[in-house]
């Protein structure tokens, strides 16, 4: 009896083993895999990232969260400049005193355009995009918009803003400025904001503008002779410290706190997203970092 029990356990431990030997060389068992990357913590209230070639998207934080803009919201001016039809960017614009009063009355922040100085409608931009000057935003909106005045021509600018957003089947984006500085009702989101930007950058004009991290103007005086303006940097800091950056807009503000709306090009994907109301300027491109690491690894 004992035999016969001690075969039947020994047949039965062959089997197992047996079996074992079977699964282990199928496959069935194998090492776990490699955990994929953590989505990043950012200081940010509201985040998003894109693949800019498919679209989809890589990270969401609040994504749809309506914020304040503060200047990114010149992706928008420069794009409705960009798409008008028969544009000349070597059209002359003269600076008026307006611009210069409401830069002072606002404390925003400038191009240090000169009133009286010829100024063409590409220095403009690079003058609104570069250094983000508020001065620019106002001459090109008071350029580019229909009317009699130029409250009508502003207002009618914005409305083009607005337009642009609508037709991009944007229902959570609304402009009350040309430049960020609004009356409480300049809002976008992270995704809004992305894809403002990727629409944008469609545009080669654009793309060259925002990859450029500084420019020196020469324009033409009341008298007619060239002044060579101060160089202008790019505020967009990711441009000397992350490799393949190609763009795009910071912003900040009182209610905006610190905003960044970037893009960058690696093993030839391109990602692109936003960042709004960070802590810092310094953090705002933190936070950038790590979502665009983030999205090259899942891009």
């Amino acid at each position: 009896m004992n035999t016969v029990i001690q075969g039947i356990r020994i047949r039965r431990a062959v089997g197992v083993v047996v079996t074992t030997g079977a699964v282990l060389a199928s496959g069935a068992l194998h090492a776990a895999p490699a955990q994929a990357a953590a989505a990043p913590t950012i200081a940010a209230k509201g985040g998003y990232v894109m693949n800019n070639g498919t679209g989809k998207s890589l990270y969401t934080k609040a994504a749809d969260t309506r914020l304040s803009t503060g200047s990114t919201t010149k992706i928008m001016t420069a794009k409705v400049v960009l798409a008008q039809k028969n544009l000349n960017l070597d059209a002359k614009v003269t600076i008026q005193m307006a611009y210069s009063d409401y830069i002072v009355a606002n404390n925003a922040s400038s191009a240090r355009l000169i009133v009286g100085d010829k100024v063409t409608v590409r220095q403009l931009l690079y003058g609104l995009m570069l250094p983000s000057g508020c001065d620019a935003a106002y001459a090109l909106a008071d350029k580019f918009g229909t009317g009699s005045t130029r409250a009508a021509r502003v207002k009618s600018f914005i409305g083009k803003m607005n337009a642009d957003a609508k037709n991009l089947g944007l229902k959570n984006t609304h402009f009350d400025s040309f430049d960020g500085i609004g009356k409480g009702n300049n809002y976008s989101t992270p995704r809004d904001l992305t894809k403002i930007a990727s629409s944008a950058m469609k545009n080669a004009n654009f793309r060259a503008i925002v990859k450029t991290k500084k420019y020196t103007a020469k324009t033409t005086t009341k008298t007619g002779s060239t002044r060579t303006m101060a160089p202008w940097t790019n505020t967009n800091g990711l441009l000397s410290s992350y490799s393949g950056t190609i763009g795009v807009k910071t912003g900040s503000g009182a209610v905006a706190k610190y905003c960044l709306v970037f893009a960058a090009t690696r093993n030839g994907k391109t990602v692109i997203g936003t960042v709004l109301a960070s802590t810092s300027s310094t953090q705002r491109e933190t936070d950038a970092k790590k979502l665009l690491g983030y999205g090259f690894s899942k891009a």
